[in-house]
């Protein structure tokens, strides 16, 4: 019989402030992000940087969270992800700075590495805390989480804006929101969960031993895991083109101003927060599955219409759906890879399809980008159409792990 939220047990107090703090950390990145977009222009000019070394310093700064994933995962396996949360908010915070003070491209792609060893060990901490906090709940609620990180860059972009409109210094105003998102993370790390370790010892020797699951053969979690980071590349790719050729294509393809492409964008972005606010209801009642499935193949609906249909307004809807499709594909996901081995090591495996999907994010925009000066930008736009229906053919063959699984069909 599927489980319902009816029949869990009412959380304690302190699981309910634990998921308070994850929303707080989730909050506090996507604010650090909108930090560093914001202020794109001005540090351009600032230091002179043209549109070429902005796309290799935005390499930089993916590298460096890269990298700062996967050594936070393997951190967060030792001796808990409150840890590698401290330390990358507090070297997030130092890259903010750095960048705000940056005199030329040299000294910003520094400060970019910087920040991005912060952000990608923060990323880390918030998802294994988030995977934890989930399957303590019983039911589905990752999909919140990760609305919050777009509640956060909203919030961030709107005091960003309203700080540079008061002609604000750069370090001025970016040491303020970076101060902000360090208060938020540091702060919220008091409720969050202990490590494995902790609460081992908090139970006690004489304490009876818990029911633990039995660790999966290794060829089962390299399958599994391969899968769910092909998922995370694909669905990674097909998110990250939106930030970068959504405006793009409708000043090209439909002759659009610039101040009305933003209409795609944002479409897309409303949509996403949306659909990932409900996204646990659905994943609840019908399961992870569902999400996955059905999510892939209305995204792909949604990106044909951009591409097929004949005006811009009709391209808007398709964007929408295009958002509200994907919303809740990546959480479903990442509750997955947390949930495939047991124990502190599920750290180190959602590191790895974290990375692997921040690969496909990187790598996104460049591929589309080299397949439109082939083939033109609208034609591009199939390649993640295809990858939307190519997730959806994998998701058949895995079940998806954790609350999302128990709480409806369970089958991928």
């Amino acid at each position: 019989m599927s489980a319902t939220t009816d029949t869990l047990p009412r959380p304690s107090a302190a699981l309910r402030r634990a998921r308070l703090g994850v929303f707080a950390s989730f909050l506090a990145c996507g604010f650090a992000v909108a930090t560093w977009v914001v202020h794109i222009p001005r540090l351009m000019n600032n230091t002179g940087l043209n549109e070429a070394g902005l796309g290799v310093l935005l390499l930089v700064l993916g590298v460096g969270a890269l990298l700062a994933m996967q050594a936070g995962g393997s951190l967060a396996a030792r001796w808990g992800s409150k840890p590698v949360q401290a330390w990358g908010t507090v070297v997030m915070f130092l890259g903010i700075v750095a960048v705000s003070l940056a005199p030329d491209p040299l000294w910003l792609g520094a400060g970019l590495m910087l920040f991005g060893v912060g952000n990608g060990a923060l990323d880390l901490a918030m998802n294994e805390q988030a995977v934890r906090v989930e399957q303590a709940y019983g039911r589905p609620i990752m999909s919140a989480f990760h609305a919050f990180f777009s509640v956060g860059g909203a919030l961030g972009a709107l005091l960003g804006g309203a700080l540079l409109a008061l002609q604000m210094p750069t370090v001025a105003s970016m040491s303020i929101m970076g101060a902000v998102c360090a208060v938020v993370a540091l702060g919220a790390l008091p409720v969050l969960m202990p490590s494995h370790a902790a609460v081992a010892a908090a139970q006690g020797a004489d304490a009876a031993p818990a029911a633990v699951a039995p660790a999966p053969a290794r060829s089962h979690v390299l399958r599994l895991g391969l899968i769910l980071g092909l998922l995370a590349f694909a669905f990674f790719l097909a998110e990250g083109t939106v930030n970068d050729w959504s405006s793009r294509h409708a000043v090209e393809h439909f002759g659009t101003s610039e101040s009305l492409a933003a209409a795609a964008y944002g479409t897309f972005s409303t949509a996403m927060t949306i659909g990932r606010l409900c996204a646990d209801r659905v994943a609840g009642r019908f399961g992870a599955g569902a999400v996955v499935r059905y999510g892939s193949l209305i995204a792909a609906v949604g990106l044909l219409g951009v591409v097929f249909l004949p005006s811009f307004g009709w391209a808007v809807v398709g964007w929408g759906l295009y958002g509200i499709g994907l919303s809740g594909i990546v959480p479903q996901l990442f509750t997955a890879a947390g949930s495939l081995v047991p124990g502190p090591r599920g750290a180190v495996v959602l590191a790895r399809i974290v990375g692997a999907g921040y690969v496909g994010m990187l790598a996104g925009p460049a591929i589309v980008g080299g397949l439109a000066g082939l083939v033109g930008l609208n034609d591009a736009l199939l390649l993640p159409v295809a990858l939307c229906l190519i997730g959806c053919a994998l998701s058949f063959t895995l079940r998806l792990n954790g609350p999302a699984a128990k709480a409806g069909s369970g089958e991928v």
